[in-house]
């Protein structure tokens, strides 16, 4: 698939000073590409003045207002829009300037391409952040990662990618067709996971690009709104999401096997963080069931290309 032109989407909630930040590689960027590239803020309802500094420094961005659902706030505008490759950005990205060119290729070279994601490091360059990522399921949780072990060696090396959460490049009609970023896992944590899984099982892949280069603030948006502690309840709560919505066979009993030896194990520790989790991930297994049976989890060969998912990406 020709990209002819390409449209840079950037997610914003009260992230004021880091539209400050990054906006100017993200234009800088979208201005070397080969192709004409777009820049759109898609804000969630910021009241910290976000929409007042696009409008005095920012002109030539567009702005979309949507109502605030994480990542699926994405899934409307894409449905809205016509160029064939869009980039979604979290507003904690820069850009390097040619870093747009070799996420389009990827389209071009593998026509099973779902998206593209390249390597990111910090902002200060000094720690890879992904996003080649990597899965594995532990004591019953599934978990993806970028930094496992040995990934030192294979940061430079093009490969198949799990999942991209802060950056990717998506095949637009590909990612409408899944039905995009589920809004179960709102406000956040795993739903890119959930993308790449299911992409996997619709015949479709992630490709991790390394010529491409971003930097990423590891928890810019969330930090500062859930702490360190929130957020890894978020993961967990969301992993049991992903669990009961997707898994099927040995793999989904193992995971319930483990719940009670989780929960008995968090409660003798005398913290309540995965009970917490469960009951929140409990509190929406209603909608969990109905996305389940939509997929027709465990038909067909589903369990076989459940499991070479695991297989290809485990570390």
């Amino acid at each position: 698939m020709g990209a002819d032109r390409t449209h840079i989407l950037v997610l914003n909630y009260n992230g004021r000073e880091l539209l400050a930040e990054c906006l100017p590689s993200i234009v800088a960027a979208a201005a070397r590409t080969p192709v004409p590239c777009a820049v759109t803020v898609v804000d969630n309802g910021s009241t910290d003045g976000s929409l007042e500094l696009l409008a005095r420094d920012w002109p030539s961005v567009g702005l979309i207002c949507e109502p605030n659902r994480g990542l699926a706030s994405f899934n409307a505008v894409l449905a809205r829009l016509d160029e064939p490759v869009v980039l979604l950005l979290n507003s904690d990205i820069k850009l390097a300037p040619d870093a747009v060119a070799p996420l389009l290729a990827a389209f071009d070279e593998h026509d099973d391409a779902l998206f593209s994601a390249p390597q990111c490091w910090t902002f200060d360059g000094a720690e890879y952040e992904g996003m080649r990522t990597r899965v594995r399921t532990r004591y019953g949780l599934v978990q993806g990662m970028c930094r496992v072990p040995g990934h030192e060696s294979c940061l430079d090396q093009a490969d198949l990618t799990a999942a991209s959460g802060p950056i990717l490049a998506v095949d637009r009609k590909k990612f409408l067709a899944l039905g995009g970023y589920d809004p179960l896992y709102f406000p956040g944590r795993i739903e890119d996971l959930d993308l790449g899984f299911r992409g996997w099982m619709a015949g479709w892949k992630g490709y991790y690009v390394p010529s491409s280069l971003a930097y990423h603030k590891g928890f810019g948006s969330f930090g500062p709104a859930f702490g360190r502690s929130g957020c890894d309840r978020l993961a967990a709560r969301n992993s049991l999401i992903f669990a009961w919505k997707n898994l099927g066979g040995r793999r989904l009993a193992a995971h319930l096997a483990w719940l009670p030896v989780r929960l008995a194990h968090d409660l003798a520790s005398r913290r309540a963080d995965f009970a917490v989790a469960l009951v929140e991930a409990l509190a929406r297994l209603g909608h969990v069931r109905t996305a389940r049976r939509a997929l027709a989890v465990g038909s067909g060969r589903w369990i076989a290309r459940q499991e070479a998912f695991f297989q290809r990406f485990h570390w």
